[in-house]
């Protein structure tokens, strides 16, 4: 005894050591060794137990606890039973005794510790273990404890980690789901017992004549007496004891209701009480009129929140009521408990009828949230409410709306269009942002189920619409709202219109383009109704700004906007602001007009074309984004971003034109002509750099749509683009765009040259004409680039090499957006492209080698290159690309490719993966043309990159590598096979000859090598690059794949599954794994696995005959995965099991 005590205080005075702020951690690092040296020891627990019972230092417990805790889930199975009948007998004594004067964290611990014991031995070792929960929960002053360890046993039992085999997993969970009426009985009890105790029936006064409509609403809402007893009945005022287990209860249902299926053990009567229990959170509490009643609480901070009786005396004598916050956390459990079982998909059919009464239930919640008085508005409620309580509602609601709806729409005891209601007035009274967009959200996924069903239901299309209509329109129309200054300022300056977040967007633009979305969802089920709702509020806009015209006043060179009153700007900015967001919403819109459409809504999209064209052509022509007005700071980018987006809403409807044109063909073309023509009138004048970039990218956008979508053949005559056509023929560097919007209209004016015209055979094409203009534009671009052919040499300290760089770095983009743009067009295209642009890639392979040692310039040619190869490969002809792949393979040295690889990240490295990316179109051409190359592109693949790679991360030119490797099996698998899988068959297998088996094998090597890699990315995509030549190859079949190596890779798979190092990709593992196991089935169960098992370390015979034994022969699927999950998972648990600590008694 006088040792436990001497090493008690020793380990306080350690313990107390290791936690002082002075301590170093070389200190800390001793300290703990001696610890863990002490806690291997056998018969620790014995010192530890005499610990827990003589400390009240709270590290002492927490160190004992985490012996007892090593001790019950490693050591356990060898541990005498003598030892564990006392650790069983002791550890419960030990918690009741002490369970209210130690830490609740010391409790929680020492409760998990003995419920680890129970998971180890209930119910043949310890039979009582699951009783004594239940008799403690039925002891009212033992029953916090008892919840405790219940929920404790629903965590650690229901779902246990893999330190157990799966047969204890499985008959742990029979065991619990036998004991689950008893314990929802119980805790329905408590709930009940608890609610009725508190409730203040007495004095309640009547209700008030302004809370009738509710009731009346809610009439029509719930059937049955049970609703409107909730509905009546008062609000139960808990005192803390109470609320603190209820709060219990509460989280051991949640938990509980993780994991068991929905079933009639989940009475009516317990989702009554889980709902009375959620109106904690939605029931702002009314003051009593003579005063609050203040006392002090046990950690001496005043509580305010305790209620008076009608006499003036605290309930249930002077124990105070618990505070608001308090009584929202019982709210947002209760919700926790509905929200756990609504998302539950799999209802059956017994248990329908319960949830319906459910969805009723939360919708009387729904319901009180949303409900006005005198005293508040529904907004001010919302905002009193605990913010974790709206945030569960909000979940709630998603969860019926995107799990359920689908089953309780139709019940005639559902009222679904009330509901909509409901939620229309909780969407639109949210306080917060995020609460707004959550709710948006569930309005998406209910418009995608009404699409959806109108679709499935064409027949009665009208009768489903005539339903939700109302909704609808209201809906749409308070979105509309929502967006514009007018309507809703003060929130809209509020929201951040600078900061990206991970999506590249603003919070404004968030909240534009998930309004839209909604607006665009009711505009595909009523098209009408939602253009006649928007395009008045469109036009209003437009009138103020097509009516600031009057208001420019010219004074010699300047000119202004005369409007200065600080009103009249604040005016002007909403109006602008509203203007440019419902320009965005009409642009969204135009994929509605388009297609069978096209006729029936012909009207109304040429109002809004022609509409849009006036406005263009108007800002063009007026020029307000250059006026100085009164706030330059606001309306200078309101001006500009207004004119920016009627140019985007306008190039939105070019897929509308493109049908529009095709529509008039042969017929009179003259309204079509005049808004093309106006259109490419009202953007011309912004390629200049003289105009804000903003609306220099909106022009030139609008001008590739056209070139692209539309293809006008009259496109070519216009002045204005013949105009842009000189300027950017002859402009010289210093007017130069900059180079986004240099590529765009450049791409734009070859478009309008190389794309077919729509609706014109081909000898009425115009190639010849339109060829010689290709050439002219492409070597007024390159004139500068062509000059550096004679460049042989450079030097870093060259005078002129940032010049030649630049030059190469601003022409190369060009081109490759020209080639890249015509990539899926005609031959005829292609090939005149090609002609314009061969001298220019003469020139970049005669470069290439100049600047080898330059990764910034050769990134560059080689992304030319790659887009090359991609889209004009046939048009370069064999000799010229046979060339072009030798001058790389060349200059590529295994030195080169090493020094680019190792700089990960850097220029050089994208170089290497451009190349890999090259070879990789190469590869995947058909015929016998590239063949040659197979031998040195194999070669450099495995000879010079892979060494490099192997043994590094390397992620980027890896995943090329392997692409690489992949892209050569797969399309030339007879370089390796000559007879094909039907052929072999025929012949009885015999035939599978192989040849270059060498490279074959070190491919196979390379990807198998790659599987004992941590890269989860690599590891994903070689798997499927081998699933996918087995499923096309049959590669699993082949001979030497399955002599040689079919073994080496399950058995790598295999090893990565007990390693629980990929555990995201356990599925595509495990299938894999059966893919290869049924090339032959009974190799696999007969020879694999007997040698598998042997070769396990860290389990005996014994242990590897039931694993044998519990691995079924079987060959479909499911029943194959369960035996390798089950197999993996027991053989982890064996390992444990058997996993010995060191011994010896150590001294503290």
């Amino acid at each position: 005894m006088a040792s436990d005590e001497s090493s008690l205080r020793a380990l306080e005075n350690l313990m107390t050591e290791f936690f002082h702020s002075c301590t170093t951690n070389e200190r800390k690092r001793e300290i703990e060794e001696v610890l863990n040296n002490f806690a291997q020891q056998t018969g620790a627990w014995r010192h530890c137990l005499f610990f827990l019972s003589n400390t009240r230092n709270e590290y002492v417990m927490m160190y004992s606890l985490t012996v007892f805790e090593n001790l019950v889930n490693k050591m356990w199975i060898g541990l005498a039973s003598q030892d564990k009948m006392e650790i069983r007998s002791c550890l419960p004594k030990l918690l009741l005794a002490q369970h209210k004067s130690v830490p609740y964290f010391i409790r929680n611990k020492l409760c998990k510790v003995i419920v680890d014991i129970g998971r180890q031995d209930w119910p043949m070792f310890y039979h009582d273990f699951f009783t004594s929960t239940l008799q403690l929960i039925q002891t009212p002053a033992l029953a916090p404890l008892g919840l405790v360890m219940l929920k404790t046993t629903s965590e650690e039992l229901a779902c246990p980690r893999e330190d157990l085999s799966v047969a204890r997993k499985d008959e742990l969970r029979k065991l619990l789901l036998e004991q689950v009426p008893t314990v929802l009985g119980l805790l329905t009890g408590i709930l009940e017992t608890y609610w009725d105790k508190h409730s203040v029936i007495a004095s309640t006064p009547p209700p008030s004549p302004t809370s009738r409509e509710g009731v009346e609403l809610l009439g029509s809402l719930f059937q049955g007496s049970q609703y409107s007893k909730l509905l009546c009945q008062p609000m139960a005022a808990l005192d803390n004891e109470s609320h603190q287990l209820c709060c219990l209860v509460l989280e051991c249902l949640a938990h509980l209701f993780s994991w068991i299926p929905l079933s009639t053990s989940i009475t009516p009567t317990l989702l009554a009480s889980i709902f009375h229990f959620a109106r904690f959170g939605c029931d702002l509490r009314t003051k009593a009129k003579t005063g609050p009643l203040i006392s002090s609480t046990s950690n001496g901070q005043l509580n305010p929140g305790a209620v008076l009786t009608s006499n003036g005396e605290g309930r249930n004598g002077q124990q105070s009521e618990v505070n608001k916050a308090d009584r929202a956390r019982l709210g947002v459990l209760a919700m926790t408990c509905v929200n756990e079982l609504v998302s539950k998909n799999c209802v059956p059919m017994d248990f329908e009828e319960y949830l319906l009464r459910m969805f009723q239930q939360t919708f009387f919640l729904l319901q009180r949230l949303t409900r006005e008085n005198n005293a508040h508005t529904v907004k001010s409620r919302l905002q009193e409410l605990d913010e974790s309580y709206l945030e569960k509602f909000t979940d709630f609601l998603r969860l019926f709306v995107s799990v359920h709806l689908r089953r309780i729409e139709s019940s005639p005891q559902f009222p679904i269009v009330e509901f909509l209601g409901l939620l229309f007035k909780y969407t639109f009274n949210q306080h917060t942002h995020e609460g707004y967009f959550a709710c948006l959200d569930i309005w998406s996924v209910f418009l995608d189920f009404l699409t959806t069903k109108i679709k499935s239901r064409l027949a009665d299309r009208e009768s489903v619409l005539n339903r939700y209509k109302d909704a609808l329109v209201l809906l749409l129309r308070e979105v509309l709202d929502r967006i514009q200054f007018r309507c809703n300022q003060a929130q809209l300056e509020e929201l951040d219109d600078e900061t990206l977040d991970d999506d590249q967007q603003t919070e404004w633009q968030r909240y534009l383009r998930q309004s839209l979305e909604v607006v665009a969802k009711v505009m595909e089920l009523l098209p009408s109704h939602a253009f006649s709702t928007l395009f008045p509020v469109l036009q209003e806009n437009l009138d103020v700004y097509l009516g600031l015209r009057q208001f420019i006043v010219s004074n010699g060179s300047s000119r202004r906007l005369n409007i200065t009153a600080e009103n009249d700007c604040r005016r002007l900015h909403c109006s602008l602001r509203d203007l440019s967001s419902l320009l965005q919403a009409v642009g969204r819109l135009a994929e509605h007009f388009i297609g069978e459409v096209f006729a029936a809504r012909f009207s109304d999209a040429l109002a809004v074309v022609e509409r849009l064209v006036e406005v263009t052509c108007y800002g063009s022509q007026t020029g307000l984004y250059d006026l100085e007005t009164a706030v330059p700071s606001v309306l200078k980018p309101d001006l500009t971003d207004v004119h920016a987006q009627a140019l985007a809403a306008l190039q939105a409807y070019s897929h509308w034109l493109a049908q529009f044109y095709s529509e008039v063909h042969g017929q009179n073309q003259s309204q079509f002509i005049n808004l093309i023509t106006s259109a490419v009138n009202a953007g011309s004048p912004f390629i200049t750099t003289k105009v804000p970039e903003k609306l220099l990218l909106s022009a030139s956008h609008l001008l590739v749509s056209i070139t692209a979508t539309v293809r006008p053949v009259f496109l070519v005559t216009l002045p204005a683009l013949q105009n842009i056509f000189n300027r950017i023929t002859t402009e010289n560097q210093t007017h130069r765009l900059p180079q986004e919007a240099h590529i765009l209209v450049c791409r734009a004016l070859s478009n309008m040259l190389l794309l077919p015209w729509p609706n014109l055979s081909e000898s009425e094409q115009q190639w010849q004409t339109r060829s010689s203009s290709h050439a002219s534009l492409v070597a007024a671009l390159t004139r500068e680039y062509r000059t550096l052919r004679g460049t042989v040499n450079i030097s870093a300290r060259q005078p002129g090499l940032d010049n030649v760089k630049a030059v190469i770095q601003q022409t190369l983009p060009v081109l490759r957006d020209t080639v890249d743009s015509i990539s899926s067009e005609s031959t005829k295209s292609r090939q005149i492209c090609y002609q314009s642009v061969q001298e220019s890639v003469q020139v970049t392979l005669n470069l290439f080698p100049v600047f080898i040692q330059h990764p910034d310039v050769t990134d560059e040619m080689l992304a030319f290159f790659l887009t090359l190869f991609q889209a004009l490969r046939v048009q370069m002809g064999v000799a010229f690309t046979g060339q072009i792949i030798h001058t790389f393979l060349s200059m590529f040295t295994r030195e080169q490719l090493a020094a680019s690889i190792l700089q990960e990240g850097s220029a050089g490295c994208r170089v290497v993966q451009k190349f890999l990316k090259i070879l990789q179109v190469v590869v995947q051409e058909p015929g016998q043309a590239f063949k040659p190359f197979l031998p040195s592109i194999l070669s450099l693949c495995m000879e010079q990159v892979y060494p490099v790679v192997a043994e590094r991360s390397s992620p980027d030119v890896k995943t090329e590598m392997f692409e690489l490797l992949y892209q050569i099996l797969h399309h030339n698998w007879r370089y390796f096979f000559k007879t094909s899988v039907l052929t072999s068959v025929q012949r009885g297998g015999v035939d599978d000859t192989i040849e270059n088996e060498a490279q074959f094998t070190a491919a196979m090597q390379a990807f198998g090598q790659s599987f004992l890699q941590t890269d989860l990315h690599i590891f994903k995509q070689n798997l499927s690059y081998l699933e996918s030549l087995n499923s096309k190859h049959k590669l699993y079949h082949r001979k030497l794949f399955r002599t040689s190596m079919l073994f080496h890779f399950i058995n790598v798979l295999l090893q990565v599954l007990l390693h629980k190092s990929h555990d995201l990709l356990q599925e595509e593992i495990t299938l894999a794994i059966y893919n290869m196991a049924s090339v032959d089935f009974d190799a696999f169960y007969s020879v694999f696995m007997p040698e598998f098992l042997n070769s396990c370390e860290g389990v005996d015979s014994s242990q590897r005959d039931v694993l044998a034994r519990n691995f079924k022969l079987e060959q479909d699927l499911p029943s194959f995965t369960q035996s390798v999950q089950r197999l993996v998972n027991d053989l982890r648990y064996y390992r444990l099991c058997n996993s010995s600590l060191p011994t010896g008694t150590i001294k503290l």
